[in-house]
């Protein structure tokens, strides 16, 4: 299994969004299935703008799913609903919490930028997931700018 906690350099929700869609691209080359999960359809409609446009070559095919009796019809999808561990390789949360589900995911990724809002939602996941026996890898990649 592999978690991972992201601390990001810059700050503010596009930056979140952009190494969301980062990670996806990453994972969907590896040939694995990735459900982005959000918790606001305000946060999950900007995540699909930016899979759509974050490379000037290129775009990530994905689907959009709003509610759980809807299928995705690709490997990458951005959820308002609560993800299934079975049908998803690696989870991407850009939520505020975590999903129910979260220790039941191989590879979990979770995103702060640097900014007082996101780094306390990420110090309450960080707890959520070792509550769960999670201990995520840290990478912080503010000390490397």
């Amino acid at each position: 299994m592999s978690h991972w906690f992201h601390i990001l350099a810059g700050s503010g929700l596009d930056a979140r969004l952009l190494h969301a869609a980062r990670l996806a691209e990453k994972a969907w080359l590896d040939d694995d299935r990735v459900a982005l999960y959000c918790d606001d359809a305000d946060t999950a409609q900007a995540l699909d703008d930016t899979l759509w446009s974050f490379r000037p070559d290129a775009f990530l095919p994905h689907d959009h799913i709003r509610t759980s009796d809807q299928q995705p019809e690709t490997r990458v999808t951005v959820l308002e609903c609560e993800p299934t561990p079975a049908e998803w390789g690696t989870l991407i949360v850009v939520a505020s919490g975590l999903p129910a589900t979260a220790d039941g995911f191989t590879r979990l990724a979770l995103i702060a930028s640097n900014d007082d809002d996101s780094l306390e939602r990420a110090r309450n996941q960080y707890r959520q997931l070792r509550e769960l026996g999670i201990k995520p890898q840290v990478h912080d990649f503010r000390s490397s700018t």
